[in-house]
């Protein structure tokens, strides 16, 4: 069966990607694979991981950009440097915003409360935060996120986060938690660490069931 999957804030961490997506058994050109940003990092030792992110893209997966992306390109127009091939930059030069199917909204941060989502800004797209998951605003799909780590929103470390209309996961990649990818359809998630003690180790999967955690961000 086609199944919906998802994966945010990568950050360079490419093999463990490939990794869970061996576990998932995902079918380019049969599932659909979103690519919710943050593929790279402040380091120049993971924007090599561009390559794998367009090969998957070229296979089949949407892809949208979030801060990290536009980050880098403002980098590049700033200093006029080959920072990336030209290849990646076109890449990322392309990437939308937002993508919609089915009931689901895929970005990378959130949405403005209130705002029609073809006037959302690009700086609310890829980093609102308290805004975003503190409301209560009822909309016509469910919201599927990353770059706010889910234990700064009430979940235990590395979990996803899920409340009615809203589901974050961004598991915390970045910061030595986990990376996840979530299967949809399923209503599962598939991680590993990625702890230096640990890295790409620990692999689970998990079937989740929505329950009301209100957030505990704090900027």
């Amino acid at each position: 069966m086609k199944r919906i999957l998802a994966i945010s804030d990568i950050h360079g961490f490419t093999e463990g990607v490939r990794t869970l997506l061996e576990q998932a058994r995902y079918l380019p050109g049969t599932d659909d694979l979103y690519l919710l940003g943050d593929f790279i990092d402040y380091s120049p030792s993971t924007w090599k991981g561009l390559t794998y992110i367009r090969e998957l893209f070229h296979q089949g997966a949407k892809a949208i950009a979030g801060n990290m992306e536009i980050w880098l390109l403002q980098q590049m127009n700033r200093d006029k440097t080959p920072l990336i091939s030209l290849a990646d930059r076109h890449f990322l030069q392309s990437l939308p915003f937002y993508l919609l199917q089915d009931s689901y909204l895929f970005v990378h941060a959130g949405i403005r409360p209130g705002i029609p989502l073809e006037n959302q800004r690009i700086a609310d797209l890829t980093g609102i935060r308290n805004d975003f998951w503190n409301s209560s605003e009822r909309m016509p799909y469910t919201v599927v996120f990353g770059h706010t780590p889910t234990h700064r929103l009430g979940s235990l470390p590395g979990e996803v986060w899920h409340v009615p209309g809203k589901l974050g996961i961004d598991t915390g990649a970045k910061h030595g938690l986990r990376l996840t990818l979530v299967d949809l359809s399923n209503r599962l998630s598939y991680s590993l660490s990625t702890s230096r003690e640990n890295l790409y180790g620990d692999l689970r999967k998990v079937k989740w069931v929505s329950k009301v955690t209100p957030p505990s961000f704090t900027p």
